[in-house]
């Protein structure tokens, strides 16, 4: 990267506003005409890009506002907008969060337990289960499919709709930067493990095919995707019991690998990838260090690296970049210098001092300022949009630091 300036981004989902939140009730009532259901996409991009350029981010998206209204209902989670751009899925009634199931791992055979079966969960059980203890926030209940049939993609329409909507909306602000977030193959096949074949490699395979093509619309109009990969970092709490290293290594190689089958032909400078330990607001304190998955995931064909870094868990893990020649030549990293996490709003100053440090291991010129997630849905939009200012005001006063006025 060449910039005279630390540039500045996010990772994704930002505040939706009312207008949208209503067209997609709407929606799910039939109550809402196609044409004036998109409109109110546009209209609501518009929005959230015009939003961005004043507050001074430098790359920026659609506020994932096309994800939450792809299908004729509100899935709720951000990467349930895939149900309704994958074929050979089934919907059930069945939902996640709400049916403990447990299932266990043996040595060498890793299968994801249910999520209220996490091993963080069952450590703070009372405080998962205070609804006032702010650790899960609110969240509507939604069915979730199976895979029925071999995964095909049939999204091409609603791809193509955040494309259109993002490169007017940048024109009509005079911007030309812009990213659109898609769910990676291995966060998408956490759907349920029983793919109409059995064979966990051949649905990653498969995924992988399928979401090539929603890669490929977002990089061919020029945009950079980037690939949301929480089940990288994630999936570890996921696992009962817990694993050794070596084994979730081995299956964490696979979804390295499907994410590069789906990224074939794609240039790697277009791609940047999200690694995250999830969203929820919980201790977290079974969450694997980025040290023993950090070289896996830098092997995806990508040239930018997002990840938690102020996070109470993760900010100390900075020190992993210090090992030499862990970048390869045309990548860069995208640390997160303010959390969802936690309704403080960040000073620039400290934004700025966690910058300068990331600056001086790997060089100011392969440092974008990011959040650690995405702030829609998880902070009052007032809390949020004030930590994207904040996060511009740091990256200022690191690239004086580095750049002088």
């Amino acid at each position: 990267m060449t910039n005279k300036k630390i540039l500045t981004t996010h990772v994704g989902s930002l505040p939706r506003p009312k207008a949208l939140l209503e067209a997609n009730d709407r929606r799910a009532k039939n109550e809402i005409s196609d044409e004036e259901y998109n409109q109110i996409i546009q209209d609501s991009v518009d929005q959230v890009v015009a939003k961005q350029k004043e507050i001074g981010i430098d790359i920026v998206n659609d506020g994932e506002y096309g994800h939450i209204t792809s299908g004729p209902v509100d899935f709720g989670a951000w990467w349930n907008y895939s149900f309704y751009r994958l074929g050979g899925l089934e919907m059930t009634d069945q939902d996640r969060w709400a049916n403990p199931e447990k299932i266990r791992s043996t040595p060498g055979n890793i299968k994801l337990t249910s999520f209220p079966d996490r091993r963080d969960r069952a450590i703070f059980s009372a405080a998962y289960e205070d609804p006032d203890s702010g650790v899960l926030g609110k969240r509507k209940a939604v069915g979730n499919p199976v895979f029925a049939d071999k995964v095909t993609y049939v999204g091409h329409d609603q791809v193509q709709r955040d494309v259109d909507f993002l490169k007017a909306s940048l024109a009509k602000n005079n911007l030309d930067k812009g990213f659109i977030a898609a769910v990676s193959p291995g966060s998408a096949a956490r759907l349920r493990d029983n793919y109409y074949n059995g064979d966990e490699e051949a649905l990653l395979n498969d995924l992988a095919d399928a979401l090539h093509e929603e890669y490929k619309a977002i990089t061919d109009a020029g945009f950079i995707v980037q690939i949301d990969a929480p089940d990288l970092a994630e999936a570890w709490d996921q696992i009962n019991p817990e694993p050794s290293i070596e084994d979730f290594q081995r299956w964490l190689q696979l979804r390295i690998d499907a994410i590069n089958r789906a990224l074939k032909g794609i240039d790697p400078a277009l791609v940047r990838l999200h690694i995250c330990w999830g969203s929820w607001h919980g201790p977290h304190t079974t969450d694997i260090p980025l040290e023993y998955i950090v070289d896996q995931c830098l092997e995806v064909n990508a040239a930018g690296f997002t990840f938690e870094a102020s996070s109470p868990r993760h900010a100390h893990e900075w020190k992993v970049w210090e090992k030499a020649g862990r970048l390869k030549e045309g990548q860069y990293i995208i640390p997160g210098l303010v959390s969802h996490s936690t309704n403080a709003v960040e000073h620039p100053e400290l934004i700025a001092e966690r910058l300068i440090r990331f600056g001086e291991i790997v060089g100011p010129e392969n440092v974008v300022a990011s959040t650690d997630c995405g702030l829609g849905g998880r902070l009052h939009e007032q809390i949020a949009w004030a930590k994207l200012e904040a996060l511009v005001e740091g990256a200022a006063i690191a690239s004086k630091h580095f750049y002088g006025e």
